[in-house]
């Protein structure tokens, strides 16, 4: 059969367009157009994979006749409602309420020109309609695998990011403000920034010049009391008379550095846990160099956790401990677990889980990027140079939250010519590190191709099958509710992978700023004390409590149920293991 029988709009009209060598030709000269714009080096924008998604949502339209009347039905009819408001807008002495507003979270329309300026306020209603209709009709497109229909939606809501009024100077109310009122000093600060972060390879979030490690960041008192060849282990000083016997030892991910456990005082997560009376260890991640190519996973368990148990235990006197894993460093605390299990060791106390993923089944839309084909390409960049450089990643990150992290700061920077806000997660969410080439791999193919962690057995390291279901020791597992790389419901799944008591809890926020997360009354979470672990994340939600407040004091509480009589604190390294430098240390320093 003809594929164009089965498919109406394989020989619609609109199918005839798209293929006109015309049409063709003006999609090319689009593409050598932003090809040849200074921002395409700076925003990771894929213009093919927007002309997929409207080649992709014009053939669902072809196709379906009465889904075409009645949306372009619904887009007119938004449209006149829209040039009968602005009429009556003109005429009325008392301004008529928008017909079409943004939402409550979105920071780009915060200039009150865009309400009170009849003209700003049309066009970003006009901006609204239009975006509006075309991410719900990608969301509505027919006949697609659910991974193709994100990949669509994904795409369009980029393009309608992109083209809002907002980022462009002659729709920008703010950017001709501030034009007049400099003399258009402001465009030539923004030129200046646009060729720095050009120099640079990305948009400027977060300058050097606005912190430094050790001195703005990075400043609870402590010593590196260890270190090999791809972790420094800092014991920090105790901030109590009496510290629970059980110390914690802290994994943090290694895809950035190891502060954002110790950011500024009175919102660091290691000094407050000094605080409540415990005797923190936190490993610090080196920066791999090309020599370090070869690290595999397995060199990542060794020479991290493994390692550091060992000096945790000789130092402190325990032969248990807490562990906590924060994101990477939590998948990897669950293979520790599992490895530590297998040889019989049960030295482990309880474990807490930071936005951790041990199911990779539901990415979110991670999963777009991380394909085969992708991963193909990475390695053979990885082979060229041995690691795989961090931008290369935040700039896939980068894409999830366009608005935020590329258009705001693309508006801030070029059209208002000014520095970004320091904020401390920013500042360390630009301070990367790379991966090195065999782990990064590994890691890739391993979890978000073909999900072999939750599969017993089906990994091994040092010899020994990696089964999560033999971790039995109670666990707290911290989810955040706006986090687009580790979805909520998928860092959940670990209450069904492990056997012991699973605490599940789920926090306001970010990837970031759900767990760097001190009380305020600013914030709230949420609990279920009659959670099963066979519980899907939408009944979980259901039956959830709602607290105001951080939860970081009910984690305490947790905590110190599971850790032991207070005692005096350990000394500051022992013989064996002597201070070889305050903290932060120096692997956190290097580029």
């Amino acid at each position: 059969m003809d594929d164009r029988s089965a498919n109406p709009a394989a020989s619609s009209p609109w199918r005839a367009w798209l293929e006109n060598p015309w049409t063709q030709a003006w999609v090319g000269w689009q593409r050598l157009l932003w090809a040849s714009h200074p921002l395409s080096r700076l925003v990771p924008l894929d213009v093919d994979e927007v002309y997929r998604a409207f080649a992709v949502l014009g053939d669902d339209l072809a196709a379906n006749p009465d889904k075409l009347v009645a949306r372009t039905a619904d887009l007119l009819r938004s449209y006149n409602e829209l040039a009968l408001w602005s009429l009556r807008r003109g005429l009325d002495a008392e301004p008529a309420d928008e017909l079409v507003t943004p939402d409550k979270k979105d920071r780009r329309f915060r200039d009150e020109a865009w309400a009170n300026n009849l003209v700003f306020s049309v066009l970003k209603q006009s901006y609204l309609v239009l975006s509006q209709w075309l991410v719900a009709a990608s969301e509505d497109v027919e006949g697609l695998e659910p991974l193709e229909r994100q990949r669509t939606n994904f795409y369009m809501r980029q393009f309608v990011d992109t083209v809002s009024p907002t980022n462009y100077l002659l729709t920008n109310p703010t950017a001709l403000r501030e034009t007049l009122d400099t003399g258009g000093e402001n465009l030539r600060r923004g030129l200046q920034n646009l060729l720095d972060d050009l120099e640079r390879g990305e948009v400027k979030i977060a300058g050097k010049e606005q912190f430094t490690v050790g001195q703005d960041l990075a400043l609870t008192p402590g010593q590196v009391i260890y270190r090999n060849d791809l972790i420094e282990l800092i014991q920090y000083a105790p901030a109590a008379e009496q510290v629970h016997a059980v110390p914690m030892l802290i994994i943090p991910p290694w895809i950035n550095k190891y502060y954002i456990m110790d950011v500024r005082p009175g919102r660091s997560m290691v000094e407050y846990l000094a605080q409540q009376g415990f005797t923190v260890f936190l490993m610090s991640w080196r920066n791999p160099t090309p020599a370090m190519q070869d690290l595999s996973m397995e060199d990542y368990l060794r020479l991290g956790p493994l390692s550091a148990l060992e000096v945790v235990q000789a130092i402190s006197g325990s032969s248990r401990v807490n562990w906590i894993g924060y994101c990477l460093g939590g998948t990897l605390l669950a293979i520790t677990l599992a490895y530590l299990a297998a040889i019989g060791d049960d030295s482990t106390n309880c474990a807490t889980f930071f936005t951790t993923l041990q199911d990779f089944s539901e990415v979110g839309e991670t999963s777009l990027f991380v394909t085969p084909e992708w991963i193909t390409e990475v390695e053979r960049r990885m082979d060229d140079k041995g690691y795989l450089d961090g931008l290369e990643l935040s700039s896939v990150f980068k894409l999830m939250r366009a608005n935020d992290l590329i258009w705001g700061f693309v508006v801030n920077n070029y059209l208002l010519g000014q520095e970004p806000m320091p904020f401390d997660l920013l500042y360390w969410s630009v301070d990367r590190t790379r991966m090195p080439r065999a782990m990064h791999s590994f890691y890739l193919r391993n979890m978000y191709v073909e999900n072999n962690l939750v599969q017993p057995g089906r990994l091994e390291f040092l010899g020994q099958g990696i089964d999560l279901g033999r971790v039995r020791c109670p666990s707290y597992v911290v989810a955040t509710v706006e986090d687009y790389i580790v979805p909520w419901p998928a860092a959940h799944k670990a209450a069904a992978l492990f056997s012991g008591p699973v605490r599940r809890v789920l926090s306001a926020g970010g990837h970031q700023t759900g767990i760097i997360n001190p009380p305020s009354d600013r914030v709230f979470y949420l609990t279920n004390e009659s959670d099963t672990a066979d519980a899907d994340a939408d009944e979980w939600l259901q039956s959830a409590t709602r607290h105001a407040g951080s939860w970081w004091p009910d984690w305490m509480a947790w905590l110190g149920e599971q850790s032991g009589e207070k005692q005096a604190p350990p000394s500051m390294g022992n013989e064996a293991y002597p201070p070889l430098a305050a903290a932060p240390g120096t692997y956190v320093l290097e580029e």
